[in-house]
């Protein structure tokens, strides 16, 4: 086992519940717009069960909107699709421009839980998240 077992009224976290929530956040930065848009645009007419009016409607947002390109090419199944002993039961994803985007900002800290009520300074598993600029 490679950590602490948890539990809960005197039952594992592996009798209590067999579904789990991974949370991912990432900042991209888009560094060739016309790759983004091409790849994806590929992606769409390569998709063989795509009825023909959400592909025009598809090709269209993903030329207006880097973010629309980006959530066409992105796959979570791809993520965890090499775990073993596992199974994804749910997905969604989706993507947004940010405009004001500051690195150093501590709104932008993502080291801590992704709802921002981290209050103990863990990375949500019991693990020390980094110090900020560490």
């Amino acid at each position: 086992m490679c950590g602490p077992r948890h539990t809960l009224g005197g039952m594992s976290t592996s009798e209590t519940s067999r579904f789990v929530r991974l949370r991912a956040e990432l900042v991209l930065e888009i560094t060739d717009s016309g790759a983004l848009t091409s790849a994806a645009l590929d992606r769409i007419l390569a998709d063989e069960f795509m009825p023909e009016d959400e592909r025009g409607h598809a090709e269209a947002a993903v030329r207006e909107d880097e973010a629309e390109a980006l959530a066409y090419l992105v796959e979570p199944f791809d993520l965890v699709g090499d775990v073993p002993g596992i199974e994804v039961a749910q997905a969604s994803w989706s993507s947004e421009e940010i405009e004001d985007y500051d690195p150093e900002s501590v709104e932008w800290d993502l080291g801590g839980d992704l709802d921002g009520d981290d209050a103990d300074g863990d990375a949500g598993d019991g693990r020390e998240a980094p110090a900020p600029g560490a």
